[in-house]
């Protein structure tokens, strides 16, 4: 696998939780750390898998990456590595979507780094302009690639720039998946009842470094109770504390659940591995 690869884990519950309150033809637009929202969304874990590996079965043929992911069919025009790339092609998409009177509403995921790019401020701007059904979801997690949060931004908070636009904005527990499926539902009833768009700053936290599968407090980048006190709060084994304490499943029931999982998860990667690489000849295909 050569591609850059940017993880996720430990901010799953953003993904899950606001994913599942769309439709398969409502729109989301992402970052260089889009696989949780591509999974998500219902993008077929073969085709994210063959294309980490560059291969010519993955969603972009190879040429994209793990960066640049891509499955219109599941309402996934790609995402971008550009930091605020997402936010204004969210905003284009929600206008079609507006113009064409079609029910779809757009997503832009991004992350609290994003939130200094101008572009997040020029698409707040038109959003509530236009009242366009369009959700702004930040995934705070509190670093910029190494850089702090509160050595950016001012303890106002990103939720709080939404107001200046009039949107109705709102800080939450990104680790809660209830929380962001609660919260998610209600700014996504609105956008499709025509209310416009809403800004959420949901609160979480990368266990791993900007890039690759180390963890960056061996180099200085964090502290490391930082990260134990953030592991403590797993979205996947808070959920699954959940369910279990409710006596709605028992503990054999998602055993089962993650072995077939797991094996979904062999699976796609063997085909990834088993697939053929692109055909040097086709590199000027595709290209404008």
């Amino acid at each position: 696998m050569k591609t850059p690869v940017h993880l996720c884990l430990g901010q799953e519950a953003v993904a899950v939780g606001v994913c599942s309150r769309l439709a398969r033809e409502d729109y989301i637009f992402s970052t260089h750390r889009s696989h949780g929202h591509c999974i998500a969304k219902g993008m077929p874990l073969r085709l994210i898998a063959a294309e980490l590996y560059g291969r010519e079965s993955g969603c972009a043929g190879g040429r994209g990456g793990s960066m640049h992911l891509v499955a219109p069919d599941w309402g996934i025009p790609g995402s971008t590595a550009i930091v605020g790339g997402s936010i204004p092609l969210a905003a284009g998409a929600a206008l079609s979507a507006k113009m064409q009177n079609n029910g779809r509403i757009a997503v832009a995921f991004f992350g609290d780094g994003a939130s200094e790019e101008g572009s997040f401020h020029e698409s707040l701007n038109f959003a509530a302009l236009h009242a366009l059904p369009l959700i702004f979801v930040c995934e705070n997690n509190f670093y910029a690639t190494n850089s702090p949060f509160k050595a950016r931004q001012p303890e106002c908070g990103i939720a709080a720039k939404g107001a200046g636009y009039g949107i109705p904005s709102v800080t939450a527990d990104g680790n809660n998946l209830g929380t962001v499926y609660q919260v998610a539902g209600e700014a996504i009833e609105r956008a499709r009842s025509g209310g416009g768009p809403s800004l959420l700053e949901f609160e979480t936290y990368r266990w791993k470094g900007h890039v690759g599968p180390a963890c960056d407090f061996e180099a200085g980048c964090r502290p490391k109770d930082e990260l134990e006190r953030w592991l403590e709060r797993c979205p996947h084994r808070l959920y699954r504390d959940g369910l279990l304490g409710s006596g709605q499943v028992s503990c054999a029931d998602l055993d089962a659940i993650e072995r077939n999982l797991r094996h979904e998860i062999d699976d796609a990667f063997d085909f990834a591995r088993a697939s053929a690489w692109p055909d040097p000849a086709t590199l000027l295909e595709h290209v404008c």
